[in-house]
C-alpha cells in the first residue's frame, strides 16, 4: 500500500553519469542506459540525463544524444533531460533535437531546461559563450517554445524541422531566475536541492504566486529535486553519500570534479588528519553529507512525506550517486518498494489517464 502522505505523488530519476575510479565514460553511459530500464521495471515516472563540459568525474555531456539511447532501450517511462543548459546552443538547435526525440518517441519525450553556461573561462570560451549569455534565458526560452508553436516573429520564413506542431513538455529547471521565468512562461518548475529548504520555499511560493496560465500547463506544477539514498540502515546509507561528498569536495578545492572513489579510500583519508583531508576539504566533506534524504525505508518515506507536504511538489525527482553500483541499484528499488511504485506499476498505474502535465 502506499504511504497515504505520498499518494498520488510521482517519482523520478536523474542520472549524471558520474565515472568511477579506473573505469572509462563508455562504462559511465552504458550503465546509464541500464539503470534506466530499470527505472522502468520499477514504475519510476521519468529517466532524465544531465548536461556536463569537460567535468572528468561526468561522461553526460550530450544530454539529447544520451536521451535517445535510454528511449531506445525502454518503452514506457518518460525520457528527457536535467536538462539542457539553453545558453550553451542556439533555440533552433534544440528544437530540432528535440523534434527528432519525439518523432522517434510520441509521447515520451521531456523537455528540461536550464540557464546555467559552463563553469570555467575554458569552458564557456569552448563553447562560444559569456556569463552573461545565462541572462538571455528567458527570451531563449521565448524562441525555442516558439519553434514547437509556430508563434515567433524572428525568422518567420524559417521552420525547425520536424518539431514545428509537435508538443514536447517543457520545464524549467530553478535556478536564480529560473522560478520567476517558468511562472511567467506558465512552465513547470524543477527546484532542488532539498538541503538549502528556507530559500527552496520561498522560490516555490513565489512560482504558484506569480503563475499565468499556459497551453503548456494549466497550472502549477512542481518538481522537487534532491538525493535520496535507501539502505539496510542509517549509517549505511550515509556511506552511500561518501563517495559524491568528497568528489565534491576535491572539486571545491583543487577544481577538478573527480571520479567517484570507494568509501573504504574516503575513510583512510578521513582516518590520515591533515594527510588526507586538509580542514577546508572536511568542512566541504560534512556539507556534502548533510541535508540529503537517508536511512532506511521507514526514514526515507517519514522524510519524504514531510518534504512533499511541506513543498506542496506533485513529483520528487531522485538523483544519487555512489560508487557501489549495485548498492545504488537497490537503493532505487527499496525506494520504489518503500513508496509503492512497484505494486502500482504492476496494477497498470503508469498506462492509465493522468490529468495532470505530462
Amino acid at each position: 500500500m502506499t504511504p497515504p502522505a505520498l499518494a498520488g505523488i510521482r517519482f523520478s530519476v536523474l542520472d549524471r553519469s558520474r565515472t568511477r575510479e579506473g573505469e572509462d565514460a563508455g562504462q559511465a553511459l552504458r550503465d546509464t542506459v541500464r539503470l534506466a530500464r530499470e527505472a522502468e521495471a520499477l514504475g519510476y515516472h521519468r529517466f532524465w540525463v544531465s548536461e556536463h563540459h569537460s567535468v572528468p568525474g561526468v561522461a553526460g555531456s550530450a544530454p539529447t544524444v544520451l536521451a535517445a539511447a535510454v528511449a531506445g532501450a525502454t518503452s514506457r517511462i518518460r525520457v528527457g533531460t536535467g536538462g539542457v543548459m539553453l545558453p550553451n546552443h542556439q533555440p533552433m538547435v534544440v528544437a530540432e533535437q528535440f523534434g527528432v526525440l519525439e518523432s522517434l518517441f510520441p509521447g515520451r519525450i521531456d523537455m528540461g531546461l536550464g540557464r546555467s553556461v559552463g563553469f570555467t573561462d575554458g569552458i564557456r570560451r569552448a563553447l562560444g559563450r559569456d556569463k552573461e549569455d545565462a541572462d538571455r534565458f528567458g527570451e531563449q526560452l521565448a524562441e525555442l517554445l516558439g519553434w514547437f508553436t509556430g508563434d515567433r516573429t524572428a525568422h518567420p520564413e524559417v521552420h525547425a524541422r520536424p518539431a514545428e506542431g509537435l508538443r514536447v513538455p517543457p520545464f524549467v529547471l530553478a535556478t536564480g531566475e529560473g522560478s520567476a521565468i517558468a511562472a511567467a512562461a506558465g512552465l513547470p518548475l524543477v527546484i532542488g536541492d532539498l538541503r538549502g529548504r528556507s530559500r527552496l520555499l520561498a522560490a516555490i511560493d513565489s512560482y504558484r504566486a506569480a503563475f499565468r496560465p499556459s497551453a503548456w500547463s494549466p497550472e502549477p506544477y512542481v518538481v522537487v529535486a534532491g538525493t535520496v539514498v535507501v539502505a539496510g540502515t542509517d549509517e549505511e546509507a550515509r556511506r552511500l553519500l561518501m563517495p559524491e561528498a568528497w568528489s565534491l569536495a576535491y572539486s571545491r578545492t583543487r577544481g577538478v570534479f573527480p571520479p567517484l572513489a570507494p568509501p573504504e579510500r574516503i575513510e583512510q583519508l578521513e582516518a590520515a588528519g591533515a594527510d588526507g583531508m586538509t580542514e577546508k576539504q572536511r568542512g566541504f566533506y560534512a556539507s556534502g553529507l548533510s541535508g540529503h534524504i537517508h536511512g532506511t525505508k521507514e526514514q526515507v518515506v517519514e522524510a519524504l512525506a514531510a518534504a512533499v507536504k511541506e513543498t506542496g511538489a506533485q513529483e520528487v525527482l531522485v538523483t544519487t550517486s555512489t560508487y557501489d553500483r549495485g548498492a545504488l541499484l537497490d537503493s532505487y528499488r527499496g525506494l520504489a518498494h518503500a513508496v509503492g511504485l512497484t505494486r502500482a506499476n504492476a496494477k497498470g498505474r503508469l498506462d492509465s489517464s493522468d490529468a495532470r502535465p505530462h
